[in-house]
C-alpha cells in the first residue's frame, strides 16, 4: 500500500480571503508611493498646492511634506508584509490607512480633490484588510507557500 498525500481543496472563502488581502497589499502600495510623490511636491515646491487662510490645521507645506513623505515609505513596507499574508502587516495597514486618511483630510485645503481620491482608497483598504475573517490569513499562508501538484484531467 502506498499512501497519498492529499491537499484540502480550496474553498471559496480562501479564495476570497487571498484575493482581498492581495487587492489591500496593492492597493496600500500605490496609495503609499502616491503619498510618497506628494510629500516630495511638497518638500520641492512649495507653489504647487494651494494655500488657504485662516484654516485651522494650517501648518507649513514644507511639514506636510515630511509627514507625507514619511506615511507613504511605511505604507509600501508593509504592503510589501501584506503579500507574505503576514499578519502584522494586516493590523498595520488598517493602521497607516487610518493615519492617510487623518492625514488627507487635514491637508485637505491644500489639494482638496486628491485628498478626497486618497481617502476613499484608504477606506477601501481598511474594508479590504477587515473583511477577511482572521484565521483564514494564517491558513492561508501555509497553503501559498506548498507547491501545487500538476493538475491531471
Amino acid at each position: 500500500m502506498t499512501a497519498t498525500h492529499t491537499r484540502p481543496a480550496h474553498t471559496a472563502k480562501q479564495e476570497w480571503a487571498t484575493g482581498l488581502t492581495a487587492f489591500a497589499a496593492v492597493m496600500l502600495f500605490l496609495a503609499g508611493l502616491l503619498d510618497i510623490f506628494r510629500g516630495i511636491m511638497a518638500i520641492a515646491e512649495d507653489d504647487i498646492f494651494v494655500t488657504t487662510r485662516n484654516y485651522v490645521f494650517e501648518f507649513d507645506l514644507t511639514g506636510w511634506g515630511w509627514i507625507h513623505l514619511a506615511l507613504g515609505a511605511v505604507a509600501v513596507i508593509v504592503s510589501i508584509g501584506l503579500l507574505q499574508t503576514a499578519v502584522w502587516a494586516r493590523v498595520a495597514g488598517v493602521a497607516i490607512a487610518g493615519l492617510v486618511i487623518i492625514a488627507n483630510f487635514l491637508s485637505l485645503p491644500y489639494y482638496p480633490v486628491w485628498s478626497v481620491v486618497m481617502i476613499a482608497l484608504s477606506g477601501f483598504i481598511i474594508w479590504a484588510l477587515c473583511v477577511v475573517p482572521r484565521g483564514n490569513l494564517s491558513d492561508l499562508s501555509g497553503e501559498l507557500s506548498e507547491e501545487r501538484p500538476p493538475h491531471r484531467v
